[in-house]
């Protein structure tokens, strides 16, 4: 594949992040002093697209954005970072999804999410994109939509024999239904990426490390080719029928871990794209999720492939 751009197709939720930095995020009640903001566009869809695309990829994004001046602003960020809007779909009578993230000083986060017009994305989007779907590398979803439509997404790119790489969250139709009845289709994704709380909650056991190869083994069980449990500093979980292996985090200074996860996810499909050895590409993708924690904001802190080499050069 040298000399071949790779095609990686996005579906995941636009947002609009509104992250202020303080010292301390403030209990029921209290009020605190923000020392920095930014306002730029986020979530699953913009970030991953955006990772991808700076691992040197040719990137399509599907999502929807509302009939709102921030519609603009998300399409705009999003083409600066190289990815194509074409298949952003607009929801005239709802908003664009908003995310407000308060950070402290060690870098942790407390976030409030606005679906938005996440919830409008249909089946019949994932359809009219048919064509470039089939033509990707990878297609990576995010399981935040609408069930019924990450569940065409998987048909889809399936039919064409497109590699899908899939975060099984929570739907945001249904937040409160558990994530352990997802449907079937969600089972035949080559790679499953859950963070450990959505592994554990899929596959109905307790969220604890210690579990970790167990829970993935049972995703593997239900017809994966293959789980990375994502857990954080604790490094990651990859599981398949080859056997369990246990990938360590890289050793940075936190400033802001918001998009450890997104960065994390983009760089995977980018590596996964061009590279069969899933280890070598969690690893790829475990420097980018690092990186993504040394800067404050979402899309701004994404790193480049060179940043990612270097720091994997490193070790």
């Amino acid at each position: 594949m040298q000399g071949r751009i790779p095609k990686i197709v996005v579906v995941g939720g636009a947002y609009v992040d509104l992250a202020i930095r303080c010292q301390q995020i403030p209990s029921p009640g209290q009020s605190a002093a923000g020392s920095m903001l930014s306002y730029t566009a986020t979530g699953p869809g913009p970030n991953q697209a955006a990772e991808a695309a700076l691992c040197g990829c040719q990137v399509h994004l599907i999502s929807t954005v509302g009939g709102d001046p921030f519609a603009q602003m998300v399409r705009e960020s999003l083409a600066e970072s190289g990815v194509n809007t074409d298949f952003i779909h607009i929801a005239e009578a709802k908003n664009t999804g908003v995310v407000a993230t308060l950070v402290n000083a060690k870098g942790e986060n407390a976030v409030l999410t606005y679906t938005g017009a996440n919830s409008a994305l249909q089946p019949q989007d994932i359809n009219d994109a048919e064509q470039v779907i089939s033509q990707a590398d990878v297609c990576l979803i995010h399981g935040q939509l609408p069930q019924d439509t990450v569940a065409a997404a998987i048909r889809c790119a399936k039919v064409h024999n497109v590699k899908v790489i899939l975060n099984p969250a929570r739907p945001t139709e249904q937040p409160d239904q558990s994530s352990n009845s997802l449907p079937m289709e969600y089972f035949s994704a080559d790679i499953l990426v859950p963070n450990l709380c959505e592994a554990a909650d899929i596959a109905d056991q307790s969220a604890d490390i210690h579990t970790a190869k167990l829970i993935g083994s049972d995703l593997v069980a239900r017809g994966a080719n293959a789980v990375v449990i994502t857990m954080g500093r604790r490094g990651c979980m990859v599981i398949d029928r080859n056997g369990a292996d246990h990938i360590p985090s890289f050793e940075v200074e936190l400033v802001d871990q918001t998009g450890r996860g997104d960065a994390f996810a983009g760089a995977l499909a980018a590596c996964c794209a061009v590279d069969e050895d899933l280890r070598k590409a969690v690893k790829f993708a475990s420097a980018a999720g690092a990186l993504a924690c040394t800067k404050f904001g979402s899309i701004e802190a994404l790193p480049t492939k060179a940043e990612i080499i270097e720091l994997l050069q490193k070790e």
